[in-house]
């Protein structure tokens, strides 16, 4: 019998109610500290603009291609004008249902690199690649086995995928013939190397955030969740929260309090939340006539994310690709069968299942391009607008890009979109490391391993040679891999662009901690998800450990 989520009216219109733990946003984070607060009796309610996670497409691996963009489970975002992209606005897709992005994302388990997080610690106490490889480790159930990079046992499943597909292997191949060894994972330190995507799914199905940590504990009575709740606004006494306003689905407006506020709305919604709330940078709260309750320089600044550009290549007729299945009635008629029986085969599949870890220069200290490849191409991400050749994508990006832009308020209210500009490639390193990022993935094709397969390069085309015009084929085939971070930056006081301390407690607001992407100084080399799972773990572990100090 499937278990429902718990809509519960904490109150009704002008009544206030109170928790120990209010968690804005029942996202990724969310769902791990509303597990991981609520287990020794402490009252949490969490708050999600969302629905229930219970569409079939959210439970479905190759569901990404119908939750994306789709206003059901998705907020439906779009960039500003980017110049770096030929003037494009571009979508941006961001979870709007229980489990957040991890309920609609790609299900790539990374962790980034041991550089990362050393990066994060000189500046953040606690938070070196030491402190946070357990926290990783100790709540994964691992598919091959127990060791000390891994657990089982744990809620987040990671898995190995459950399709194969010939035109992997043949990269894989010439990758390592290219000098790009080949990696059981990609779970330790800093290596170069490439392999099969290992992927939180568990016998075939998405084991997002809600499924891995919020359902199974929804029998606890001191846990509330309450959908459709939009939080419109932090109330504030004197600098300091003490709970929110927010409406239910029918419009009628709510408040309540909590002893502690947690946001957990990610690197989008965070910032718009706190700006639409007084805090924030007061030029930019003024302009749009919202009371300045706290001046923050740093809120919604800082924004930088991962660029995909994606080159595409056809392969010889007859090659095995998704494009070519996803045009038969019959094979479609298999994918189904062979899931529906085995929860294997294409509808199985994540976005990328093959993917690369390399560097775009010999000068570089550790990786920094991140490849994604899949057995299929196309214009758009969707199903129905897949090549009719036999296609392959080797979709590349900047591991740690140089260009920083912002999320910004459009106006008084919430509930106007949040002007999202990234600013990709916005600086000179970050247009040499994807120009030198289609070198390599030339210089891959180009081995003698791939001749089988007769590749031949559609975009950009391989009559664009010169650097100023791939930078040109860049702009114009470019697009987010959805890995926005660093919008209420984490950092000590001393810079006023830093948001929050090395706990997550906001500076400048008493009562308030962020817990989501906005907080990560800088981005991971690789995908964000788990390392949101992460940071949550180690948050409540902070929370509940100041909890008990200020009780003591």
């Amino acid at each position: 019998m499937k278990r429902a989520v718990r809509s519960c009216v904490l109150s009704t219109k002008g009544r206030r109610h109170e928790c120990d733990y209010l968690i804005v946003g029942g996202g990724t984070a969310g769902c791990v500290l509303a597990n991981r607060l609520s287990k020794n009796g402490s009252s949490v309610t969490m708050l999600e603009a969302g629905g229930e996670d219970d569409w079939i497409w959210l439970k479905i691996p190759v569901g990404y291609l119908f939750a994306m963009m789709n206003e059901r489970c998705d907020w439906r975002f779009e960039t500003t004008v980017q110049p770096g992209l030929c003037g494009k606005k571009i979508a941006y897709p961001r979870g709007k249902v229980l489990g957040g992005c991890s309920s609609i994302n790609g299900t790539v388990y990374m962790r980034g690199q041991k550089a990362d997080y050393d990066l994060w610690g000189k500046e953040n106490e606690g938070w070196s690649w030491d402190d946070v490889m357990p926290y990783f480790r100790d709540n994964m159930d691992y598919y091959l086995g127990k060791d000390e990079l891994h657990n089982v046992g744990g809620e987040w499943s990671v898995d190995h995928p459950r399709i194969h597909w010939d035109v992997l292997d043949v990269f894989r191949d010439a990758a390592v013939a290219s000098g790009i060894p080949h990696l059981k994972h990609f779970n330790n330190s800093d290596e170069v190397g490439c392999g099969y995507f290992q992927v939180t799914h568990k016998d075939g199905v998405r084991c997002s955030a809600s499924t891995a940590f919020l359902k199974p504990v929804l029998h606890r009575k001191n846990l509330n969740v309450v959908k459709h709740a939009f939080v419109e606004k932090l109330i504030t006494d004197d600098g300091r929260a003490t709970g929110v306003v927010y409406s239910d689905k029918s419009g009628n407006q709510h408040t309540i309090s909590g002893k502690e506020i947690i946001l957990t709305a990610g690197a989008i919604g965070t910032p718009h939340l706190l700006q639409v709330s007084g805090i924030g940078p007061s030029s930019l709260l003024q302009r749009h006539g919202v009371e300045v309750l706290r001046d923050v320089p740093g809120v919604g600044q800082n924004l930088h994310d991962h660029l995909q550009i994606r080159p595409v290549f056809r392969m010889k007729d007859g090659t095995d690709t998704l494009n070519q299945q996803s045009r038969s009635y019959i094979s479609m008629l298999k994918m189904g069968i062979d899931y529906a029986l085995h929860r294997k085969g294409a509808l199985s599949m994540a976005p990328s299942q093959f993917g690369a870890i390399a560097k775009s220069s010999p000068d570089v200290a550790t990786p920094d391009l991140e490849f994604h490849v899949q057995p299929l191409s196309c214009e758009k991400l969707e199903l129905g607008s897949l090549d009719d050749f036999p296609g392959l994508t080797v979709s590349v990006c900047n591991l740690r890009p140089t260009s920083r832009g912002t999320v910004e308020l459009s106006s008084s209210s919430i509930k106007t979109p949040p002007l999202i500009d990234p600013k990709y490639l916005d600086t000179h390193e970050d247009k040499k490391v994807a120009v030198d990022g289609i070198k390599l993935v030339r210089e891959i094709v180009a081995n003698p391993a791939f001749a089988c397969l007769d590749p031949v390069e559609v975009k950009p085309g391989a009559s664009i040679t010169e650097d100023g015009e791939l930078v040109e084929s860049v702009s114009q085939m470019a697009s987010s891999i959805f890995h926005p971070v660093s919008t209420c930056r984490m950092g000590p006081a001393t810079n006023p662009l830093n948001v929050v301390d090395a706990r997550l407690n906001m500076h400048n607001v008493q009562n308030v901690r962020i817990v989501d992407c906005s907080v990560m100084p800088t981005i991971p080399s690789g995908n964000t998800c788990s390392p949101v799972v992460m940071m949550a773990e180690k948050a409540a572990d902070m929370i509940l450990e100041d909890t008990k100090a200020s009780s003591a």
